[in-house]
């Protein structure tokens, strides 16, 4: 087993235990509820007191069964490992711990492990199975917009909740989903976003040498036209993080104080030879 076949399943795990325990020990005891397979099976567990765990299991691998050809062959080997660890996490937890007696504050850590847990999950390329996979399938045979139908199935399996725990916990509940997809991003885009950034002048060259010597980065010059000038201009274009932004700034308008200067935010980066230290940040 290579390491990072170690790290992966480590993450794995890590998360479905997390993302079982705020389901068991805070969403379930506070009559919370979730969206996607879990979300259902908390809804079936408060109408007739099934077990959530095992509906979940029973679900999830249903819906593997049906639709494992519409996702990639190694997404296909993580979620064998993600949906039952979720399933018999959630299992050997219920009914463990009380209801905290403040259902905001559940739904609001409750939100916070979930999306912590999913995150890890999501990082290592495995899938959490149930309405995305549905949705896949949809996309596939239908046509129908995977980011959409899989929202439409989450919204369609809270709102369910309201005939079962009511209008005031389906809020809690949906205050537990935003804060679930902000950790989420922040565990998957980490707390370091990039920017990057696009600079038109007359001068790029300069500044690409300028930000190479200064700040140690990797730039890219690229030929240009400008269509309302009518005249052949080059753009330099950068990737920094957040904290180096000011500093890229000042130099750019130490070389060139009439450059035309666009950020941009980019949700990842892979490969390429950026420099990341602290020191660049000064």
């Amino acid at each position: 087993m290579t390491w990072k076949s170690v790290k992966d399943v480590s993450l794995i795990t890590i998360g479905c235990l997390t993302y079982a325990l705020a389901l068991t020990l805070l969403a379930m005891p506070n009559e919370l509820t979730e969206g996607g397979i879990p979300g259902a099976a908390l809804i079936l567990y408060y109408a007739f007191d099934w077990s959530p765990g095992i509906i979940t299991f029973i679900l999830t691998t249903l819906i593997m069964i049906i639709g494992f050809k519409y996702i990639p062959k190694r997404a296909t080997a993580l979620s064998l490992l993600t949906l039952p660890l979720i399933s018999g996490f959630m299992y050997l937890t219920e009914g463990l711990a009380p209801s905290l007696g403040d259902p905001l504050v559940s739904a609001i850590f409750a939100g916070l492990l979930i999306g912590f847990g999913m995150g890890l999950i999501l990082k290592t390329g495995s899938t959490m199975g149930g309405t995305s996979l549905i949705a896949r399938m949809c996309q596939d045979l239908l046509g129908w917009d995977l980011v959409r139908t899989i929202f439409v199935l989450d919204v369609l399996i809270v709102l369910a909740g309201l005939f079962v725990i009511g209008p005031l916990h389906v809020m809690y509940t949906l205050i537990a989903l935003f804060i679930a997809k902000k950790a989420t991003d922040l565990v998957i885009e980490g707390l370091d976003p990039r920017k990057a950034v696009s600079v038109i002048s007359t001068k790029a060259p300069e500044i690409a040498e300028a930000l190479i010597n200064q700040m140690e980065l990797s730039v890219t010059v690229l030929k240009g036209y400008g269509g309302y000038s009518k005249r052949d201009t080059d753009m330099t274009y950068v990737i920094i993080n957040k904290y180096q932004l000011v500093r890229l700034k000042r130099i750019i308008s130490e070389v060139d104080d009439k450059a035309f200067v666009v950020v941009h935010d980019v949700r990842d980066v892979a490969g390429g030879s950026f420099a990341w230290t602290a020191a660049n940040m000064k």
